[in-house]
């Protein structure tokens, strides 16, 4: 009975040896801010240059949707602006008469002037030349006031037009597939030739330079952690031992959850948790969907 009851005691020992002693505190899942980006015109994509696992610069271009009927409407507008623009009067040409009615009158009154002062004409004849030069004056007036109605309202009628192009130009611009965040490319969704639409998925990317590990936390922890505070991340190493990061918890969640399947907690009773966000810098060899621990009461 002895060897019996030493033998289940070594046993024992040797199974409690051989566990592997749980020192965090908590445990998640690395995650990151995907971005998914899509297509902001209509039409076949013609061009598109990007992989899944392509490095992209923030304002690169990377592909263009067909423009072609763009394009063209874009001439239509310009033609029709023309033709209105065509209908324009040429106001110095359509006053040009008056202008030489005036100088006719002026050289006319000149005249009289001089006569008077010989005693060759009278006060009269003086007073109807000066009326004259003030009837072509009006009429010159009038004339030009016509006119400048007629080109604003010509030009006016101009300015749909032109705020229709405004539009195409935006459209074109928007037919350029461009890269507005830097990142990995996660996921391609479309191929060239492919029919695209406006908000029709094109890839998914996220920047993996900094990543996030959430993991949860039981009641009695939370009192213990605030954000910004700096935390311990543990992640396995290919040699059995641990690589470690310095993580800084950037949120905190106000409602309790029940603890996920895949997820272990410091009390393995704990039914409800609370999930936190750890945001750590990625050397690379961090990726979505890895596991990492968490020590909060260590501080680095």
């Amino acid at each position: 009975m002895k060897k019996i009851a030493f033998a289940i005691t070594t046993a024992l020992f040797l199974m409690s040896c051989g566990q592997k002693e749980q020192v965090y505190d908590a445990s998640g899942t690395f995650e990151a801010v995907e971005t998914i980006v899509s297509a902001e015109a209509t039409g076949t994509i013609k061009t598109l240059n990007l992989a899944e696992g392509q490095v992209l610069k923030a304002g690169e271009t990377i592909g263009y949707i067909d423009t072609t009927q763009l394009y063209l409407k874009k001439k239509q507008l310009r033609a029709q602006i023309n033709v209105v623009l065509g209908k324009k009067p040429d106001v110095p040409a359509q006053i040009a008469a008056y202008q030489e009615q005036l100088k006719q009158a002026n050289r006319e009154r000149q005249r009289i002037t001089n006569l008077l002062k010989a005693d060759a004409a009278t006060p009269k004849q003086l007073d109807d030349a000066n009326a004259q030069i003030a009837i072509i004056k009006k009429q010159i007036a009038a004339q030009r006031s016509s006119l400048n109605i007629t080109s604003t309202s010509l030009n006016q009628e101009t300015l749909p037009l032109n705020v229709q192009i405004d539009q195409l130009n935006d459209q074109l611009l928007k037919s350029k597939i461009i890269n507005e965040t830097a990142g990995t490319v996660l996921v391609k969704y479309v191929e060239v030739n492919e029919m695209a639409s406006i908000g029709k998925p094109l890839y998914k990317i996220s920047d993996l330079s900094s990543i996030i590990l959430r993991a949860y936390i039981t009641g009695n922890q939370l009192p213990a952690i605030k954000l910004g505070q700096k935390v311990e991340v543990l992640v396995d190493s290919a040699d059995g031992k641990y690589k470690t990061y310095e993580g800084i918890i950037e949120w905190i969640s106000d409602k309790a959850e029940f603890t996920p399947k895949t997820i272990q907690t410091k009390d393995e009773r704990a039914n409800l948790v609370y999930a936190i966000k750890v945001k750590l810098k990625n050397d690379g060899y961090l990726k979505i969907g890895m596991y990492g621990e968490i020590i909060l009461s260590k501080k680095i």
